[in-house]
Order: structure tokens, then C-alpha cells, then sequence
């Protein structure tokens, strides 16, 4: 019969010298470990960095290129350039700001408009860009939206004269003539009101003038009842006319088909 002892353990006759040396050198692997994912950690942030650089080197490069097109009024040129920075940096308020203003020279209201709004979300303290959503609204006939804005404009840099003197002026002048002109439409309505409601002027139908004219009227009907003519056509072709008298009326014969007045 086979007899049965305990299992020996696995690494009992290991030493302690060499299990520390293990121990030692896992603990080296994984600290070498931590110490390369910490590295690649930092590269991937600097590459980003590196790279947020770059776009931000090359959206200004664009901006100002745009800039110098537009100052020499090729403005479709100056757009295409700036829609390329704002791809490199979407967050820039400048260059929607830009943007608006050449498309205002372009008479592009709504574009103009929708790119000013663009500014002021993105940077809400720019004088700059509430002055120009100012006048974008302006062109698009927007006067009481036009003077909050240039209002907001001051309210952030009161001391700008040209908002004072030429925008806000100029807008208030607009509303002005605005509400002139709804108020003289209105009172061109009542009037044409009034007019529609006047009363019809009463007649004398029993003047002589009337009197006469029904009488003239009444004598030539009498006239033409007094004669009548009808036209007779027999049956072999005949044609004839006969005159009917009040006390003798016209009886045609029997052989008539046909009778018109």
C-alpha cells in the first residue's frame, strides 16, 4: 500500500537572499514602469502645447494677412483667410469681429450681423465688437437693438467719442424719423377713416329739377307704348311689318311662324 506525506510547498528550499533580490528588482521594474508612463504623459501634453502653439503662430499669420487684404478692398480675399484662422483658433472674437466689418462693405447684412453676434459671445467686454453688432443691426433697420448695443459699447468704454458723437447720434436721429412716420401714417389713416364714414348727402327728389326729368321720362315711354311695330314672316317667305295701335291690336293670320320685335 502506497503511503500518502505532506506536499512540499512550492519554493521552500528558495533562499531569503535571492527572494529579496527578486522582490527588489520587480519593484525597480515597476518604478521604471511609473517613471514611462509619467513621461509619455508629459510629452503628449507638451506635443499639445506644441501644437496649440503653432496654430495659434499660424491663425495670426492669417488674420493679418486678411487684415492687409482688406485694407486694400479685396474683401472676398480677406474672408477666405480669416475663415482659414478661425478653423486654428474658433474662439478668437477678433476675427468675427473683423469679419462683420467686411461684410457690412459687402452690403451682407445678416451675415454681417450673425458674425458681430459670434464676437460678443466669445468676448462679451469688447467694446469693439458691440460697436459693430451696432451697425450691422443698423443696416438691417434694427434701430431700438442697434442703440442697446452701441449703449452696452459705451457702458464698457464711456469715453469713446466716436460711439457718442457718430453711432449712438445717428441711431437716435433714425428713431426719431421712425416714429414721425408711424405717427403721420396713423393720422393719414384716421383721415381716410373719416372720409369712408361721412354720411351720403341727402337729395330733394321732389325739387323741380327731378320733376322734370321724371315727366320727360314718363312721355317718352308713353310715346313708345303708343306704337309698336313687329315683324310678321309667313310660311311662303313674306316678310312684313305691322304697327300695333292701343285700341287696334294686330292679329296676324294663321300661316306666321316667326315673330320678333
Amino acid at each position: 500500500m502506497a503511503s500518502f506525506g505532506w506536499k512540499r510547498k512550492i519554493g521552500e528550499k528558495v533562499s531569503k537572499a535571492t527572494s529579496q533580490q527578486f522582490e527588489a528588482e520587480a519593484a525597480d521594474d515597476k518604478d521604471r514602469g511609473d517613471d514611462e508612463d509619467a513621461n509619455w504623459v508629459l510629452a503628449a501634453k507638451r506635443r499639445k502645447e506644441v501644437l496649440l502653439e503653432d496654430c495659434v503662430r499660424k491663425s495670426k499669420q492669417l488674420k493679418d494677412e486678411g487684415a492687409n487684404l482688406a485694407e486694400n478692398r479685396r474683401y472676398r480675399e480677406a474672408l477666405v483667410k480669416w475663415d482659414e484662422a478661425l478653423q486654428l483658433t474658433p474662439e478668437d472674437a477678433t476675427l468675427y469681429e473683423m469679419k462683420s466689418q467686411v461684410l457690412m462693405s459687402l452690403h451682407e447684412m445678416f451675415p454681417a450681423v450673425h458674425a458681430a453676434e459670434m464676437a460678443v459671445q466669445r468676448n462679451p467686454r469688447s467694446w469693439d465688437a458691440w460697436q459693430t453688432l451696432g451697425r450691422a443691426q443698423l443696416g438691417l433697420g434694427e434701430i431700438a437693438l442697434a442703440i442697446r448695443s452701441f449703449q452696452v459699447s459705451l457702458h464698457i468704454f464711456p469715453m469713446n467719442p466716436e460711439v457718442w458723437k457718430e453711432d449712438l447720434s445717428w441711431a437716435r436721429k433714425l428713431q426719431e424719423q421712425q416714429k414721425a412716420t408711424k405717427t403721420e401714417s396713423v393720422h393719414a389713416l384716421a383721415r381716410g377713416e373719416e372720409l369712408e364714414q361721412e354720411s351720403i348727402p341727402d337729395y330733394d327728389f321732389e325739387s323741380d329739377e327731378i320733376v322734370a326729368v321724371c315727366a320727360a321720362i314718363a312721355e317718352k315711354e308713353k310715346a313708345l307704348s303708343a306704337a309698336k311695330t313687329m315683324v310678321i314672316v309667313s310660311a311662303s317667305g313674306t316678310v312684313e311689318t305691322v304697327t300695333e295701335q292701343d285700341n287696334r291690336p294686330a292679329t296676324p293670320d294663321e300661316t306666321l311662324f316667326i315673330r320678333a320685335r
